[in-house]
């Protein structure tokens, strides 16, 4: 009897049935949904249903302690606009968040532009102004709550008091000590956000710089119609964290004035763990954080919008 020739796998290959480009795009499909689940639970989980309970709270008397919550309407977001406390922190964050996006802005691109030169010890210099972005916010406040103490023994008040200067109350009057929170902010943040400009620096080619030498391009001209230009990605990334991150700061402030005096440094993110958990007025504290979800949601899409508008006029 003659043996069986077994068919090439090639010819195997060729009987196999072939998946349509049907089939091929659901795999794909599902493969991509297999990959983006985690996300979705970690957005649902730690987002989605935390704002959801936020809602219903706002809308009740939950103390956070009893078991029973009543139905109260509307009545906690009445309140939260007539706390003077409140409203003194929305206010503070407000000229936090502004202030501190419009100085260092202004200070890190001028900053990044100096650190991109060649010059001796260059990556030293870059790291010195890096460092206040390394060590903690909370340890910051701390550091700089000694060196701006109101007392005699502050480190500013003992310098100014060796050439017979009085000592100034730079955390105990209201206006100097905003104004202090604001400085102290504007120097931990600015070497950060000099080093994000300074990335976008690296990344554009010499030929452009050389080519408008040629033309006969100013200093300013190449900084207006070249550097600025291409700088927009990296300033519409800076203010959106600068924005984000000043009206939700909380540490900075507390470590270094304990939202004082009064309420003149105390700020929305403060107002509402205060109100939530020391005070047990979870309700209104639920109530003023939906009100600020919203306001941030607002700004961010309105940062965004005006960021587009800026890219496109200047591409």
């Amino acid at each position: 009897m003659g043996t069986a020739i077994a068919p090439p796998p090639s010819a195997l290959r060729q009987a196999a049935p072939q998946p349509t480009r049907l089939q091929r795009l659901r795999r794909r499909g599902i493969e991509s949904y297999l990959f983006t689940l985690p996300v979705v639970v970690v957005f649902i989980v730690l987002f989605a249903v935390p704002l959801v309970q936020s809602f219903y709270y706002s809308l009740t008397d939950f103390n956070g302690y009893s078991t029973e919550a009543n139905f109260v309407g509307l009545a906690n977001y009445e309140t939260i606009w007539q706390d003077t406390s409140m409203l003194s922190a929305l206010g503070f964050t407000l000229v936090y968040t502004v202030g501190t996006t419009l100085a260092i802005t202004a200070l890190a691109i001028p900053l990044a532009l100096v650190l991109n030169q060649k010059f001796f010890g260059r990556n030293v210099v870059r790291s010195v102004f890096f460092f206040p972005s390394v060590v903690s916010v909370a340890i910051l406040g701390l550091v700089w709550g000694f060196i701006l103490a109101p007392l005699g023994s502050g480190v500013i008040n003992s310098v100014i008091g060796w050439f017979g200067a009085q000592p100034v109350a730079w955390l105990a009057e209201p206006a100097l000590a905003r104004l202090s929170v604001i400085l102290v902010a504007v120097w931990g943040g600015t070497g950060w956000h000099a080093v994000l400009y300074l990335a976008y620096l690296q990344a554009i080619p010499s030929e452009f710089y050389e080519a408008a030498s040629i033309d006969g391009a100013s200093r300013w001209q190449r900084f207006r119609y070249l550097t600025l230009p291409l700088l927009t990605p990296a300033i519409t990334v800076s203010q959106l964290l600068l924005v984000t991150g000043g009206l939700k700061v909380y540490d900075l402030p507390y470590t270094l004035t304990g939202g004082g005096p009064g309420f003149a440094t105390r700020t929305l993110t403060q107002s509402i763990i205060e109100n939530g958990i020391a005070q047990g007025e979870v309700g209104k504290a639920s109530a003023l954080s939906v009100v600020f979800f919203l306001a941030v949601g607002l700004v961010i899409v309105a940062q965004l919008a005006l960021s587009r508008r800026l890219e496109a006029r200047f591409s």
